[in-house]
């Protein structure tokens, strides 16, 4: 994320100082929009073209090429768009040198001026730019041919999962139907069972017991 932001901030600085360049002294006190593109492969001319045949245009073409590039998170494009803002720039200095004979750096203004070296650093922050963004996937790389858009293989019946599910895939050991049994829910202590009473503790008869009176020989009669 920190590569992305760096990466985009340098390619967005670098095209603005390639559409800045044109607008600032290049050789002599002469702008840089003051010279044809055509003149880059023929040669330099004095002539003054308008905004729409100079250079300006190629470098207008560089710095929308790094903001589409920013938007979509792109290397390419911003990579593009520096060695297209690079790639004028030392032609440029080539027809130059041819028409000047030389090329000088004088304090006087005679020489080489800020505009060239906007366009120069502009387009280096843009390729140091594309070197720092990490693209879509984040860290620079890109899936493998066939790998995006394959499902996870599942593992089959031979190594069922446990229950209650883990969240990994396959097939549960739970294969029953019914809902799973929830536990009681009553957490208070549990019951006190009493022990069991002997035998010999209960009573064998719900009346009272009678004591014997003997045989009936040995009883007085009754009146």
């Amino acid at each position: 994320m920190i590569r992305n932001v760096l990466g985009s901030f340098l390619a967005l600085a670098g095209a603005a100082a390639a559409v800045l360049s044109p607008f600032r002294h290049w050789y002599d006190g002469r702008l840089g929009r003051h010279y044809r593109i055509d003149e880059l492969f023929t040669g330099i001319t004095g002539g003054r073209p308008g905004p729409l045949s100079s250079v300006l245009l190629a470098f207008l073409f560089a710095a929308l090429l790094a903001v589409i590039g920013v938007v979509l998170r792109s290397r390419l494009l911003v990579a593009a768009a520096g060695v297209v803002t690079l790639g004028f720039t030392v032609l440029w200095m080539v027809r130059q040198g041819e028409a000047a004979g030389s090329l000088t750096v004088a304090g006087n203004g005679s020489g080489l001026q800020w505009g060239v070296a906007y366009a120069a650093g502009g387009a280096v922050l843009m390729l140091l730019g594309a070197v720092l963004m990490s693209g879509r996937h984040g860290d620079g790389r890109r899936p493998a041919r066939g790998q995006a858009d394959e499902p996870y293989t599942a593992p089959g019946s031979q190594n069922p999962d446990t229950w209650p599910p883990t969240q990994e895939p396959g097939p549960s050991v739970q294969t029953s139907p019914l809902p799973e049994p929830e536990p009681d829910p009553y957490t208070g202590p549990s019951p006190v069972r009493r022990p069991e009473s002997r035998p010999e503790d209960q009573d064998t008869a719900p009346y009272p017991v009678v004591p014997d009176e003997g045989p009936a020989t040995d009883r007085p009669p009754r009146h």
